[in-house]
């Protein structure tokens, strides 16, 4: 599902984002990009859905090259690809139910098959008391659990989540995970950038990733 080969992303004026990195991730694998604040995990995750473009090297997903890219084709990228961002990125002045119903409109779907879909994984994530309220009078950690359920809504091939229980207690963080998981189990590629170290305890036998200062020093998938 992804390659990187020789990757290296470099700012203006800053050290080396990422340097020289090469793996690649199969289909239905769940993996841990792991490693300290500033190690490059979220700017790994943001190549992947082409929010960033490499400075060197190959990235492709789902045969895709990131680098030759064109942007009319990034939204059909997207389509296959649910992201959880750390910031959100919600829609603070709508409802928890019309910001996960904005990524199911993309398929056309009729209302009652929109709400077939959403309502059940609400319950799951324990936010359908919520779903009429409006984003911006949420919590953080219900805020969290909304951005996973758009992430989810559209069954994608991948799912990309940068840090998604740093809002959570355990109990809960630990659930999200556990959902997570199933998702992989049942075919879709994982990758979750996170260093709590709890959560990546939760699976111990999860490919690891680990980063440091844009290398990976660590790869426990790798043969």
């Amino acid at each position: 599902m992804i390659k990187v080969y020789n990757l290296t992303v470099a700012f203006l004026g800053e050290k080396k984002a990422l340097d020289n990195i090469s793996f690649k991730v199969s289909k239905g694998e769940f993996v841990y990009i792991t490693g300290e604040s500033g190690a490059g995990k979220s700017t790994l995750l943001r190549l992947f859905y082409a929010d960033l473009l490499p400075s060197k090297g190959i990235v492709l997903v789902s045969n895709k090259d990131i680098s030759n890219i064109t942007k009319a084709s990034i939204p059909f990228l997207r389509r296959n690809i649910g992201v959880v961002f750390q910031d959100f990125k919600l829609l603070e002045d709508k409802s928890v139910f019309e910001n996960i119903k904005l990524a199911l409109e993309v398929f056309y779907l009729e209302k009652n098959n929109m709400e077939n879909r959403i309502l059940p994984l609400l319950r799951r994530l324990g936010i359908f008391s919520r779903r009429n309220t409006l984003v911006k009078n949420l919590s953080g950690g219900e805020k969290q659990r909304v951005a996973i359920a758009r992430a989810l809504i559209n069954n994608p091939a991948i799912i990309l989540a940068d840090e998604p229980t740093g809002n959570l207690d355990q109990a809960r963080a630990e659930d999200i995970v556990d959902l997570l998981y199933g998702t992989s189990k049942a075919g879709t590629t994982v990758l979750i950038a996170t260093h709590d170290p709890h959560i990546i305890n939760r699976y111990k036998q999860a490919r690891i990733i680990e980063l440091k200062n844009g290398k990976v020093i660590k790869d426990s998938g790798k043969q």
